[in-house]
């Protein structure tokens, strides 16, 4: 059977990247980075949570010491009642950039040749690294240096088009986790939870 290695976190785009993936009866490793984010427990929980059965355990891997230090909101956790974040306050440099490279690594190192992600052409908070154009050249990269190829199946896709596949694929999309601010409730309010909210709305389900 063939087997994969997933980067997931509990968020809605990975988890219904992995029920296609079960759906098409392939082996999935969900892999879980700990990058020092300040809701990683509720990402873990949520992850454990919402993950189809048939994967296998989840691998967490502490990468944290990278960005020790960071004035990222989604390191440093803000005072909501007290204090205004803005999109620029949550961006961490060159995270996709190290995600990629250590999930090349983890999963070589499995004997797996294929990592998938649930990352979308979104640009909502302003992460350079998180647009399909730089999805693009980071394969081209990839592809020069080792086996590992990556798969985005929902590159070139909106948020709605994602809330419709897990619609169809049965996730539970309520328990699925992607807020930036808050470490244990969805703010509603960053770029997230609103992209979010507006795609539910989008797709009908809500």
């Amino acid at each position: 059977m063939k087997k994969v290695l997933l980067l997931s976190s509990g968020g809605l785009d990975s988890t219904t990247v992995a029920y296609q993936l079960c759906k098409e009866n392939i082996t999935v490793q969900p892999l879980f980075f700990d990058y020092g984010q300040h809701c990683v427990e509720m990402e873990w929980d949520r992850l454990n949570e919402v993950l189809p059965q048939e994967v296998l355990t989840p691998d967490r891997v502490d990468i944290s010491g990278v960005f020790q230090g960071s004035k990222s909101r989604l390191i440093k956790e803000a005072d909501l009642w007290n204090e205004k974040v803005e999109d620029d306050d949550l961006y961490i440099p060159y995270r996709t950039m190290l995600f990629f490279g250590a999930a090349a690594a983890r999963a070589q190192t499995l004997d797996i040749f294929e990592v998938y992600t649930g990352f979308i052409n979104s640009n909502h908070a302003k992460e350079i690294d998180c647009t399909a154009d730089f999805m693009n050249k980071l394969d081209g990269l990839t592809e020069q240096v080792g086996p590992v190829r990556f798969i985005s199946p929902f590159r070139f896709a909106s948020k709605a088009d994602v809330a419709k596949a897990a619609a169809r694929q049965g996730v539970p999309i309520g328990r699925t986790y992607s807020c930036q601010a808050a470490s244990d409730f969805p703010c509603g309010a960053c770029p997230n939870c609103v992209e979010r909210l507006n795609a539910l709305q989008e797709a009908g389900l809500i």
